[in-house]
């Protein structure tokens, strides 16, 4: 799994640095970070991508427009966030959800799921 590329989309810079780390440590290539929606969408429709990390709240914009652009070309992806289940939108209630704070060997387990 070295080498795969993950999107990450998180608008807190402390916990934008923590996820490049966690990955770069873990042998995943980070793509971003994107703290915006629309530059996120764009990146999600275009990049090379493996997988994605998505925090749900950028700075009060929901983060569904990029999961949907990834969804649309099969690409996994989990949602790093304080929100819970029930508070997603239906069509996501069954996303991989890692809660903040996270460990970074947590968002490394969670990701290799994903591609498995």
């Amino acid at each position: 799994m070295t080498g795969k590329r993950i999107l990450i989309v998180e608008d807190e810079v402390l916990i934008a640095i923590s996820l490049e780390a966690a990955l770069s440590d873990g042998g995943l290539t980070p793509v971003g970070p994107f703290s915006r929606v629309d530059k996120a969408v764009a990146a999600a429709e275009t990049e090379a991508l493996d997988a994605a990390v998505l925090d749900v709240n950028l700075a009060g914009a929901k983060v569904f427009p990029v999961a949907d652009a990834l969804a649309a070309r099969d690409i996994p992806f989990l949602f790093l966030t304080g929100y819970v289940t029930g508070q997603l939108p239906r069509e996501y209630r069954g996303t991989t959800i890692l809660a903040k704070p996270f460990q970074g060997r947590q968002i490394v387990d969670c990701i290799l799921k994903l591609l498995r």
